[in-house]
């Protein structure tokens, strides 16, 4: 189970993240936040970004191998990197409508999947 949770936790850490990296960039559109100086913006980017830590933290310290979890340092981050890669997609498809993905786009997200794959192989 802790493999289970650890890989949850990094999808709600990534999304988290994907928000506090990006979302600002689509929130241009609302007056308010066109307005506001970019120091609150990132300061409002570090809030999100909290919460991201909040997730990041546990699941690495639950998933890593010596510390009882499944996953080593290296496992751990290519995961990490995939669904970070994966949370994007998604935020990009539904955020970003002039944002297309192409077929180079999968043919690198499908070299990932095989990096993970050689990654996890004993």
């Amino acid at each position: 189970m802790k493999g289970v949770y650890t890989i949850i936790l990094l999808i709600v850490s990534n999304i988290f993240m994907t928000f506090a990296w990006y979302g600002q960039l689509r929130m241009k559109e609302f007056k308010w936040f066109s307005d506001m100086p970019l120091f609150a913006i990132i300061a409002l980017s570090w809030g999100v970004a909290f919460f991201e830590y909040c997730c990041m933290i546990p699941a690495n310290r639950i998933g890593f191998i010596d510390n009882g979890g499944p996953f080593s340092l290296l496992q751990l981050k290519i995961l990490q990197e995939v669904i970070t890669l994966c949370v994007f997609v998604v935020f990009a498809t539904i955020f970003f409508r002039n944002e297309t993905f192409r077929i180079n786009h999968l043919i690198g997200a499908l070299f990932l999947v095989l990096a993970v794959y050689f990654i996890f192989k004993k």
